[in-house]
């Protein structure tokens, strides 16, 4: 793994490809933000499961693009292959690939995607010609992603109306996506539209995700924000600042139950309990619709010094017992209406859901 100083804050790529289809993906290295912004390069499949794994690269679309170059990554010396030892080798990255996080559904979908683009061609073109394919496929996903997320501001910008107070939750911006992001994508469209908006960000414990990154993004953005404990959500609800709630998602059911960062339940409980409109905001990719409900969806469990540290200081005591779920699940009955590229999904049911998604 090799580090470069990233781009200027007013120019944030998440993640982008250098040069052709021999080239390499560079990512911003998130677990450094907010003190310093910088792009790790990429070289081989190796570093992009690191990368994932480590949340250097992390949100569903995000990771999905980076797995799909990941791929590239792992087939850049096989164009010599006879095309049996290349499908062999397309299924061990893959696999390989798939093992560094469980929920996110945008990583299967990616992946999914470059191997059946693959299996089309494996009857008319040689491993070099797949190659190449595997490659547009992978800048098509990124381009795909772009697209889909200024869709998704302009579909939702008209929910959030002037001088409306929004919290939201981990990181949804620029940061987990190819450049505009999921939820923030909606407060960015509203905000181009000239809409005054206040946003409150959760902190979101354990990888304060929200005070590191989406403050930040907020910031570059010259948005208005507030930074609360997550603790603090509902005093914050219960004075009347807040209007309306947006967050991401990292995989949601046929059903609408919407799995995203741990603490996002608990924020639809009380938006629920204070009359306020939660939404969700997410691309089509995020939609797994083999999946008939929430609990079956898979919840990562992570390490124990993620709850026991912050930002590498002990903060409990040694050989305390930790649960550390990253993810927990939103029942749709929550959830009074989701914000596809596609349109806005209302009422939130499998029916509303197959008919726009599926």
């Amino acid at each position: 793994m090799s580090e470069t100083d990233g781009p200027g804050p007013d120019a944030v790529q998440t993640l982008r490809w250098v040069g052709d289809i021999d080239g390499h993906l560079k990512l911003i290295d998130q677990t450094l933000l907010p003190r310093e912004c910088r792009e790790v390069a990429c070289r081989d499949v190796e570093t992009v499961w690191e990368a994932i794994r480590s949340l250097r690269v992390r949100g569903a679309p995000a990771i999905g693009i980076a797995a799909a170059y990941g791929v590239c990554l792992g087939m850049q010396d096989g164009s010599e292959e006879s095309p049996e030892r290349f499908f062999a080798r397309l299924h061990q990255v893959r696999e390989f690939l798939a093992g560094s996080r469980p929920t996110a559904v945008n990583l299967f979908t990616a992946l999914n995607r470059m191997q059946g683009r693959a299996a089309e061609l494996r009857a008319v073109r040689g491993p070099p010609e797949i190659r190449q394919a595997l490659w547009e496929e992978a800048r098509a996903i990124h381009e795909e992603d772009r697209a889909m997320c200024r869709a998704i501001g302009r579909q939702g910008a008209h929910l959030l109306g002037d001088g409306m107070g929004v919290l939201t939750h981990c990181n949804a911006g620029g940061l987990a996506t190819s450049e505009y992001g999921t939820a923030l994508a909606l407060i960015y469209a509203a905000h181009e539209q000239g809409t005054r908006l206040h946003v409150f960000v959760d902190e979101t414990r354990p990888l304060l995700q929200g005070a590191r990154l989406t403050a930040w993004e907020l910031a570059q953005h010259h948005i208005p924000s507030t930074l609360i404990c997550d603790s603090m959500a509902a005093q914050v609800m219960r004075e009347g600042r807040i209007q309306a709630v947006v967050t991401g998602a990292d995989r949601i059911a046929a059903n609408g139950d919407t799995a995203n960062k741990i603490g996002t339940y608990g924020l639809a409980v009380l938006a629920h309990a204070h009359g306020i409109p939660f939404y969700v905001a997410a691309p089509s990719t995020t939609f797994d619709l083999e999946l008939e409900h929430g609990d079956q969806i898979p919840i990562e469990q992570r390490g124990a010094a993620e709850v026991t540290e912050v930002l590498g200081q002990a903060v409990a005591p040694d050989g305390i017992e930790v649960y550390n779920p990253a993810f927990d699940v939103t029942p749709s009955r929550y959830i009074r209406a989701m914000i596809t590229e596609r349109g806005v999904l209302f009422p939130v049911n499998e029916s509303r859901i197959r008919a726009v998604v599926g």
